[in-house]
């Protein structure tokens, strides 16, 4: 444990966590990171010793590494334009031997409870220890709280078939030999139905709704490197890429799936090159939704069944948050929580959220670019404006979520990855100009704080 004051407290050692602790380790402001697991990397640790973790064999980026590297330590040149989970975890293990703070993270040792008090926090490890801190930093993630259907469907207390959320998926010799129904079409369904027509004796593909389906090459590049610069206005992006995409993949249904009910960019998108074809080549049947279950039998809502040894449910997630009490924080069935620019609690001076967010890209360069902030704001450097601009703010961001995305719990935390980062850059800057003429939030710096 350092021998300098401990004052900042950060829960959570997977991408988020180590882009925090970099920032804060470089501006020389001293804290503790604590990691259940016995290495960094979180959910790209594939049997990841914490028990929360998810990773499966054949999971892969879905983001270009360019696009998804730390802005002052590029990923290997080396390394696949997607690369694989190892290769992602061995990455950012280099990342924090590179800045050499991996002293600074406890392993073995998680944060069981956070009590906010006047002037801090008092913060309960998983070993029984309570530590007081001025400053508290969240990056604990947000897949890993399944979200099974609901309500759940008929017969599926009583039914003969194996079911599992697919959190618990881990490699291909879950499936092989089995009639396997996946439900779900995001990208971890995508994943796993690929993995099951490769491995399963039979493979269905069951839809809740359309999705728009994003192939990872479009012209020989990966498609997040042709549109994706900050400057460019999400309103100029999407339309191009809705002709882009309605010329390279054509119509879902061509697919046998259905039709999105939304345009793209409406909701979060799913990026798979290998599902298209699988299911031109036969190998995943799509289906519609689950209507319920029989002894041994999955009938669907078009009145088809089909006999089924394993059903993976690929549903999603909550945000949860444990070591809070419910009634300080608790997002409940609406996965939802008032967040200034998606990371500043509004209420709780030093409270913060780094990686809260559902990107149309990778979350690993906006939490560098967040711990900036949340560095300055510790150190004086950036203010935030008044509770009446904040509370503002999120509504604006809800009203725009609402307009645009169709309603989905997928969608309370929904950002367009360079617009996002781009309001990050102005909104550090703002809030510079609000610190030094003081006109700012008035929260004492983290040394004044008592």
């Amino acid at each position: 444990m350092s021998s300098v004051p401990i004052r900042t407290c950060i829960i959570g050692a997977g991408s988020s966590g180590i882009s925090t602790a970099k920032v804060l380790h470089e501006r020389g402001i001293a804290f503790d990171c604590y990691e259940l697991s016995d290495r960094v990397g979180g959910n790209w640790v594939w049997g990841n010793k914490n028990g929360v973790s998810a990773a499966y064999r054949s999971l892969h980026i879905n983001t270009s590494r360019e696009r998804m590297q730390f802005s002052d330590f590029p990923m290997p040149d080396h390394l696949p334009d997607f690369a694989r989970h190892d290769q992602v975890a061995a990455y950012f293990d280099a990342y924090v031997d590179h800045f050499g703070f991996r002293n600074r993270i406890v392993f073995g040792t998680g944060v069981s409870h956070v009590e906010p008090l006047a002037g801090g926090f008092d913060v309960t490890l998983t070993t029984g220890e309570r530590r007081r801190y001025d400053a508290v930093c969240v990056a604990n993630g947000h897949h890993w709280d399944p979200r099974w259907p609901e309500p759940a469907f008929p017969g599926s207390d009583t039914t003969s078939i194996e079911q599992i959320h697919s959190h618990s998926y881990s490699s291909e010799t879950q499936l092989a030999g089995k009639r396997v129904v996946v439900l779900g079409m995001g990208n971890s369904a995508m994943d796993i139905a690929v993995d099951a027509s490769y491995h399963a004796r039979a493979t269905y593909l069951a839809a809740r709704s359309g999705v728009h389906i994003i192939p990872k090459y479009v012209f020989g590049r990966p498609y997040d490197q042709i549109a994706g610069k900050e400057w460019i206005p999400g309103a100029v992006r999407w339309p191009l890429a809705r002709l882009l995409f309605k010329v390279t993949t054509g119509p879902m249904n061509r697919y046998g799936l259905p039709a999105p009910d939304h345009k793209f960019a409406q909701a979060h998108p799913t990026m798979s090159s290998r599902i298209l074809d699988r299911l031109a080549h036969g190998a995943i049947t799509p289906k519609p939704n689950i209507e319920r279950f029989d002894r041994d039998t999955v009938v669907f809502t078009d009145g088809s069944r089909v006999e089924a040894d394993l059903v993976v449910y690929c549903t999603g997630y909550k945000l949860s948050f444990p070591f809070f009490d419910p009634a300080f924080l608790d997002p409940g069935d609406s996965n939802d929580i008032r967040l200034y620019k998606r990371m500043f609690s509004t209420t709780t001076p030093h409270l913060y959220f780094v990686g809260l967010i559902q990107p149309l890209g990778a979350i690993m360069p906006i939490a560098e670019r967040q711990s900036e902030i949340i560095a300055d704001h510790l150190q004086g450097l950036y203010a935030l404006p008044g509770r009446a601009a904040m509370e503002t703010e999120i509504n604006r961001y809800r009203a725009s979520l609402a307009k645009r995305y169709v309603r989905s719990k997928r969608h309370t935390i929904q950002v367009d990855f360079d617009d996002y980062m781009r309001s990050l850059r102005v909104e550090r800057a703002r809030g510079a100009r609000r610190a030094r003429g003081g006109a700012g939030d008035g929260l004492p710096l983290v040394g004044e704080i008592r």
